[in-house]
């Protein structure tokens, strides 16, 4: 990867607090592709950090993240429809870099949440979330979520 300059990225805190990041940019020798370095707190496509969703995601009732209903909502959404891709993606690269066993049985065919079966490949402790972003976009498994909605007459 070759550095080719740099781009500012937004991101909300958990004070609701809008911070700008200087994001480098980079270009593969091989494929000639561009990426972003993203640090671990945050969640490609994402506005608010890392730490944000997160404590939404754990503590539905109790967090203290200024954004409102919807927001809050899609990220439940979210979380839910890619939780089972997340898991074998984690799967897939565990069996690439480690001679350790794979939990097999974390399907969505568990009776557990999303969040407990999760929490058995990257562990309930802080920045969970980030245990999952890191290695799942390192390995360029990471789907695209953003979306455009178009017309009809376009």
């Amino acid at each position: 990867m070759s550095v080719i300059g740099t781009r500012n990225r937004k991101s909300k805190e958990s004070s609701g607090e809008t911070k700008v990041y200087n994001i480098r940019r980079l270009r593969c020798d091989h494929c000639c592709r561009i990426h972003h370095e993203l640090p671990d707190f945050l969640i490609p496509y994402k506005r608010y950090e890392a730490e944000c969703i997160e404590s939404v995601l754990t503590n539905p009732s109790t967090h203290a993240v200024p954004a409102d209903e919807s927001t809050l909502y899609r990220w439940f959404v979210w979380f839910n429809h890619f939780v089972d891709y997340w898991i074998h993606c984690l799967k897939s690269i565990m069996l690439r870099t480690t001679l350790e066993k794979v939990p097999l049985n974390l399907t969505s065919a568990n009776s557990e949440t999303a969040l407990l079966r999760i929490g058995r490949l990257v562990g309930n402790a802080p920045k969970w979330l980030g245990r999952i972003v890191r290695p799942i976009v390192n390995f360029n498994l990471w789907l695209h979520t953003r979306s455009a909605f178009l017309s009809e007459d376009s």
